[in-house]
């Protein structure tokens, strides 16, 4: 009988990785106001890829949207 191995996803990649101008584009919000919120613990932390490479996880842009629309 072979072997089967079942891989979840979302284990083996975090998603699409977006760069600020993208973020800022889908949340309607300016540099200043994500860092702010991120800083207050209301935004997903962002993730360094490199010295001038930060990035964020779609995935979890997303949920914060739905979680905003649903508190309006």
């Amino acid at each position: 009988m072979p072997l089967s191995i079942e891989a979840h996803p979302s284990r083996l990649a975090p998603g699409r990785l977006l760069r600020l101008p993208e973020v800022m584009a889908r949340v309607g919000l300016r540099r200043s106001a994500i860092y702010q919120r991120m800083s207050d613990g209301r935004f997903p932390r962002s993730r360094s890829l490199g010295p001038k490479c930060t990035v964020w996880v779609e995935s979890e842009i997303d949920d914060w949207i739905r979680s905003v629309a649903g508190t309006s």
